[in-house]
């Protein structure tokens, strides 16, 4: 009976993951708990039975399982042909859990907005804030796909802003923020480099969640600096709309710098 209580206290994820067959839902708290464990590195069998704490028949029918439909891949130790690894091989979307949930007002959210307004920003954005608040409500985190298809535009806009200084990059981008009504958007310091967006279309009508909730700007951002540094920077967004704040700030720090501030850490240390 121990046993029992203790699966269900066991935190349980509804993960979805892309894989070559397709999209896969796991909703299994053991497996969750496997692939919370292999999300820090591949392990042995042998690793995974102790710290799941299941029969081995039990954990072996969940990892071929796993791996049939595509969620985790395995390989062979060099040295010990009888020991077999364990790694996820698919594309994480995202998760619903219990403890994610939200007690949002929709319709509360939606009450400013005006059926008879002309500019079709207006509704688009409404559109966004009513899907993305339902799925919020309904315990489902959204960011791994909102930075995806974030990341996605932002390759386009990388092309056509292609052999631009990063002062001529700037004013582009904050140009087509405003341009498309996605914000108001400034650059407050160079050094390291920051953004501020006013009115952020991503976030300014959320819950309060007490996190960063700009996924998306941030997927973009991302892929755009990405092909202006030649390489992926860090993109952190330090406050948001969604935090309480009354804007939205991203540090891009270019992966030269990153190297620089890990020596520094590192020579603290």
């Amino acid at each position: 009976m121990e046993g029992m209580k203790g699966a269900e206290r066991e935190r349980t994820d509804v993960g979805f993951f892309r894989t070559s067959r397709g999209l896969r839902i796991v909703d299994s708290p053991t497996r969750s708990r496997i692939l919370r464990m292999l999300g820090e590195g591949d392990l042995s069998f042998e690793e995974i039975v102790a710290q799941t704490d299941r029969a081995k028949s039990t954990v072996s029918v969940h990892l071929r399982e796993l791996v049939a439909d595509g969620v985790l891949g395995s390989r062979s130790d060099p040295e010990d042909g009888r020991r077999k690894y364990f790694f996820i091989d698919a594309e994480y979307l995202g998760r619903l859990s219990d403890s994610e949930r939200l007690d949002a007002d929709v319709e509360r959210l939606l009450a400013d907005y005006d059926p008879a307004d002309p500019d079709p920003a207006t509704f688009y954005r409404a559109m966004l804030r009513s899907i993305r608040v339902t799925l919020l409500a309904g315990g489902i985190n959204v960011d791994p796909i909102l930075y995806a298809a974030g990341a996605a535009l932002g390759r386009g806009l990388a092309r056509a802003f292609a052999g631009r200084t990063t002062e001529e990059l700037l004013a582009e981008l904050a140009t087509f923020w405003s341009r498309h009504a996605l914000g108001r958007m400034e650059v407050v310091s160079t050094d390291p480099l920051e953004l501020v967006v006013y009115d952020c279309f991503e976030c300014v009508d959320l819950p309060q969640l007490g996190r960063p909730a700009c996924a998306f700007d941030r997927g973009v951002l991302t892929s755009v600096f990405e092909a202006h540094y030649g390489d992926t920077p860090a993109v952190e967004e330090t406050a948001c709309y969604a935090m309480g704040s009354g804007l939205c700030r991203f540090v891009i720090r270019p992966p030269a710098e990153q190297g620089r501030s890990d020596d520094a850490a590192s020579a603290a240390a």
